[in-house]
This record gives C-alpha cells, sequence and structure tokens, in this order.
C-alpha cells in the first residue's frame, strides 16, 4: 500500500495532532515576535528621538525579514529537510528577538528585526507544509487553520503582556520574553519535532527507513515500512526554476495571484482601518477599539473555515470566503459612521479574511510535489509578502493623490475578486485530489 495514500485517507491520532499544536504554538509565538516592535513603538521613537519616516523602516525591517525567509531560506528545507529548517529558523528568530532587546541604538535595531523576520518566515513555511503532510485528507484543512489561528493569538496575548511589561520593565523586557519562550520552543522542537515523511521517502536520508518506522509507530502503526527504491534524478533546473516548468507554471502564477491578491487586501485594513476611520470621526479608543474587533474575529474565522473545508471543497469554501470577504469589506467602509455597525462588519471583515488566508496555506503544499513542496509554498508566501509590504505604501500613495477612502476599501474588494478569478482557474491544471 501507498503510505502516502494511508495517512491521507486514514483517522488522524494523537501524535498528529500533537505536531499540529507545536506548529501553532510556533505560530502563536510568531504572532509575538513579529508584532512585538508595533506594541513597543512609541517607547522605541520616544527613546531614540525617531521621525515617522524611521519608525516606518523600522516596522518595515521585519515584514522584508519575512518575505525574504520565505523567498530564500525556505526552499533549503528540500535539500536538508523540513525538521531542521524550522529548527534553524527558530534560532533565527529567538536571537533576533534577544538582539534587539540589547541593541543600543535604533540601526542595530532595524538589522535584528529583519533577522527575526527571516526566522519567522522560514517557520511559516516549515510549518505549514510539515502540518499539511501530517494531516488526513479529512481534516487537513482543519488542522492549518488551527495552526493558522495561532498567529492571531499571539498577537492578542503579545499585546495584552507587552502592556504589563512595558508599564514594570521597559520595553526591552518585551522583546526578552519573546527571545526566552522563542529558545524553549527551540528545545522542545529539538526533542519532539520529527522529520518530514515525505521528505524521509523521497530524499532518503542517512537512516530514513529507521527514522521513518520510528514516526509510524508513535503514529499507530505496527508493521514494519519499507522504503521504496530510490530513482536518481538528474535535475538541471533549480527547485525555483521548476516551479515555471510545464508541470507548474500554470498553478504558480495562480496562486502568487491568489496570494499577492488576499495579503496586499488583509495587509491594507489591518494598517489604514484606524487611522481611517479615526479621520472618518471615531475617537482614537473607538478606532482602535474596531481594529481589535477585526483581530479577534480573525481567530474565530480560521476556525471557522477549517470547519468548513472539513466537509466540503477546500478550494469551493475559499471562493466563498474571497467573494464574501469583498462584500463585506465594502460594506464595512460605508458603515463607519455607525460604532456598532463598524465593530460588527469589522469581525466579520477579519474572520474571512483570516479565512482566506488559511485556506491558502490549506491549498498551496497540495500544488507541488515533495521534493519541491517547501520551494513552492515557500515562493508562493514570499510573494504575499510583497502584497503585505506594498500595501499600507500604495494606500498612502493614492489618499495623498486625494483619493477617498470609500474608494479604497471598494478597490480592495475588486482585488479580493481578483484571488477568486485566480482560484477558480487554479482547478482546470491541478490534478491534486484536495482541491
Amino acid at each position: 500500500m501507498n503510505l502516502r495514500e494511508t495517512i491521507d485517507n486514514g483517522a488522524m491520532g494523537a501524535y498528529q495532532w500533537m505536531i499540529v499544536i507545536m506548529a501553532a504554538v510556533m505560530n502563536l509565538l510568531d504572532g509575538f515576535d513579529v508584532l512585538a516592535l508595533a506594541f513597543t513603538a512609541s517607547a522605541i521613537r520616544a527613546e531614540f528621538g525617531l521621525s515617522g519616516i524611521e519608525l516606518g523602516y523600522l516596522l518595515s525591517a521585519g515584514l522584508f525579514g519575512m518575505a525574504a525567509g520565505s523567498l530564500f531560506l525556505a526552499p533549503f528545507a528540500d535539500k536538508i529537510g523540513r525538521r531542521p529548517l524550522i529548527l534553524i529558523a527558530v534560532a533565527l528568530s529567538a536571537i533576533g528577538m534577544l538582539g534587539s532587546a540589547l541593541i543600543s541604538g535604533h540601526e542595530m535595531l532595524g538589522f535584528w528585526r529583519v533577522i527575526t523576520g527571516l526566522g519567522v518566515g522560514g517557520i511559516l513555511v516549515g510549518t505549514n507544509v510539515l502540518t499539511s503532510e501530517y494531516s488526513s485528507r479529512k481534516w487537513r484543512s482543519l488542522a492549518i487553520s488551527i495552526y493558522a489561528a495561532g498567529f492571531g493569538v499571539g498577537a492578542v496575548l503579545g499585546g495584552m503582556f507587552a502592556v504589563m511589561l512595558q508599564a514594570e520593565y521597559g520595553w526591552r523586557a518585551v522583546f526578552l520574553a519573546g527571545a526566552i519562550l522563542t529558545g524553549l520552543c527551540f528545545v522542545i522542537l529539538l526533542v519532539w519535532l520529527p522529520e518530514s515523511i515525505d521528505y524521509l521517502i523521497g530524499k532518503q536520508p542517512k537512516n530514513a527507513e529507521a527514522r521513518l518506522n520510528r514516526i509510524l509507530a508513535k503514529m499507530g502503526f505496527s508493521e514494519h515500512w519499507s522504503l521504496p527504491e530510490k530513482t536518481e534524478k538528474t535535475q538541471k533546473k533549480l527547485p525555483i526554476a521548476q516551479l515555471f516548468g510545464q508541470q507548474y507554471r500554470r498553478s504558480t502564477l495562480l496562486i502568487w495571484t491568489a496570494f499577492f491578491a488576499i495579503m496586499f487586501s488583509f495587509y491594507f485594513v489591518s494598517s489604514w482601518t484606524p487611522a481611517l476611520l479615526k479621520e472618518a470621526g471615531m475617537t482614537t479608543e473607538q478606532s482602535v477599539s474596531v481594529g481589535m474587533m477585526i483581530s479577534l474575529g480573525g481567530t474565530c474565522g480560521a476556525l471557522l473555515y477549517g470547519l468548513l473545508a472539513s466537509r466540503w471543497s477546500a478550494r469551493g469554501v475559499l471562493m466563498l470566503f474571497t467573494v464574501a470577504s469583498a462584500c463585506v469589506v465594502i460594506a464595512f467602509i460605508l458603515s463607519a459612521q455607525v460604532l456598532w455597525l463598524a465593530m460588527l462588519f469589522g469581525i466579520l471583515v477579519g474572520a474571512l479574511m483570516n479565512g482566506c488566508i488559511s485556506g491558502l496555506y490549506t491549498l498551496n503544499p497540495s500544488i507541488y510535489a515533495p521534493d519541491i513542496r517547501s520551494t513552492g509554498v515557500g515562493w508562493s508566501i514570499g510573494i504575499g509578502r510583497i502584497g503585505a509590504i506594498l500595501a499600507p505604501t500604495i494606500a498612502g500613495i493614492l489618499l495623498d493623490q486625494g483619493w477617498e477612502k470609500q474608494n479604497l476599501y471598494i478597490g480592495v474588494g475588486f482585488v479580493l475578486l481578483l484571488s477568486t478569478a485566480a482560484l477558480f482557474f487554479l482547478r482546470r491544471k491541478s490534478a491534486l485530489t484536495s482541491l
């Protein structure tokens, strides 16, 4: 019997759910690490006397690092394995947080934020692939959604802890706490995190069969499994170039379009909503409250997507979420004058758009074969990160040119519909059953 098919069609055991929980915890710490600077921005700006532009560069440094980690660090997982990549990425994240806590000037803080972002970018790809590979077909969407929801939980908890730590010990304590927690996560992963089954079967590194059977025993497989005969492949193309080979070119361009459009829209809403609502007449407290509702809705939306996609087509549910997101984004800005309506639509916006991100994480690994899966996933997420970086800047340029905020949100609605079209055509070329 084919082991991949056996896992896909079998039940999810406790060991597999433990891997999902470990991935969710890593994503939770990522949410804390990535937003640590946002939590401490005011104190850092006051200590170093930063201008708005200088602070903006610092806030962007982590996002640039995340994009670079997804694009250039993640492909190494297809060569050295998913487990080593995750361990390297977690170590980079911990070192970056520790360095951020010990800096004496804002220039070095920017450097350490890039290092932290590199680690987070690698973690995101490695955990996405590992969660997908250890999940059964029935529960894969829910497993990835649980993992994805960790980021929002980490952001909310991080905000709460940041307030307490800063008040008592100063802003550096926030980064130090993140470094300690990430370091503890590294130790736990070093002991318990397994290697990818698909990597062991495909690449067959040293002691692969023994390692495979130890993992399978923990999953409840009593029989001994032998590795298939290894076929020597002559790959003249680099893994990145293979993404544009005849087999993957169409799917790659379509999933990149979907990632860019959804991440662009999500980060526009996340970055500009509080400021634009304040301009619309809300108080600072009210606009921040609506922003919090978007984060709260995000965690619920990721889980909702997973539950729905466990019963129906993952691609179909994702398309439904993109269309609903486009409609709700427009309804949200048109209701901005009424606080309770804005908060209600804010929750829906956060829920639906985070559900879209969970859906992308679910579909993305299924497009590529195991030998280039991390490369494919990493570059898709990296393209999405480029959209995330560009969104606040493009929105600012359009506002300076006289665009009304309502027109910006309507524009975002059309960008989301672009992702719907990309997902519709993605089905025609993919032969993978999870679509």
